[in-house]
């Protein structure tokens, strides 16, 4: 099986860039795309919707920001839209395609930026909700497998000047630590580092430059049962779709074929 995940930062732009042209010819198995920057009902264009792929979308209640997509080339049983958090499922955060043993969710972490103390309460009021979420789902007898833009870079290794960066939202050592709890407490992994501990590896680079102040925040983390099934996982960095960069997983692992 393989997931590519992409963290848009506008679609539409992201399609004029040849994101669906290069994604396409990927053998994908689930498409996962954040922060969209648009409601479903305005892509008109057939470029959004590849044929072999079922497309889903939850979009924010404005219509205009943030917004996560999942494209999956089997049906899936199930689409979940939001987590059930109140103060946050209008903001288009999560979506999840359920087939039968695994669960494969699409998401987008609230950010914060430097001084935005409002904006740092609410994104750590979320995340500790997630955990309490994570915690209890691990006790249902499936898979997980969570996709996106989760705006954290969990080590040193993960942020290229992390002298520039100290002490700025999304390296926070409270953020780095609520990391260290889903993976050390409950199991839970980043499938890219199992099979790549390189030092040189970002996927979003927030002044448009590559290669100055890179970050790693785009992960694809997997419930325990998934960990020894992750094969290969890669940043793709050949053409520039944005700002992020899209993450190539392959998984030990093999949807159910639709019945429909």
């Amino acid at each position: 099986m393989r997931i590519i995940s992409f963290c848009a930062d506008s679609i539409v732009d992201a399609a004029k860039k040849g994101f669906f042209d290069w994604v396409t010819k990927q053998d994908a198995d689930i498409i996962c795309i954040q922060n969209l920057g648009i409601a479903e009902y305005k892509l008109r264009d057939d470029v959004y919707f590849p044929r072999d792929y079922n497309p889903y979308f939850f979009d924010a209640a404005d219509g205009k920001h943030n917004g996560v997509a999942i494209y999956c080339r089997q049906l899936p049983k199930a689409i979940m839209t939001g987590l059930g958090f109140l103060d946050f499922d209008m903001d288009g955060l999560y979506i999840q395609a359920d087939f039968d043993n695994i669960s494969i969710g699409s998401l987008l972490a609230p950010t914060a930026d430097e001084g935005d103390n409002a904006g740092l309460i609410r994104k750590n009021q979320f995340f500790e909700q997630y955990l309490n979420h994570l915690t209890k789902v691990r006790n249902k007898r499936r898979d997980f497998i969570i996709c996106g833009n989760w705006n954290i870079a969990h080590r040193a290794i993960d942020i290229q000047d992390v002298r520039g960066n100290h002490g700025k939202p999304g390296s926070l050592a409270e953020e780095q630590q609520w990391l260290d709890r889903l993976f050390r407490e409950q199991h839970y992994a980043d499938a890219f580092r199992l099979v790549n501990n390189d030092a040189d590896e970002f996927s979003w680079w927030p002044d448009g430059e590559r290669g100055s102040n890179g970050w790693r925040v785009d992960m694809q983390v997997t419930s325990e049962h998934m960990t020894p099934r992750v094969e290969y996982g890669a940043i793709y960095k050949v053409q520039e779709f944005g700002k992020h960069a899209p993450l190539i997983m392959d998984y030990d692992f093999e949807l159910p074929e639709s019945p429909f």
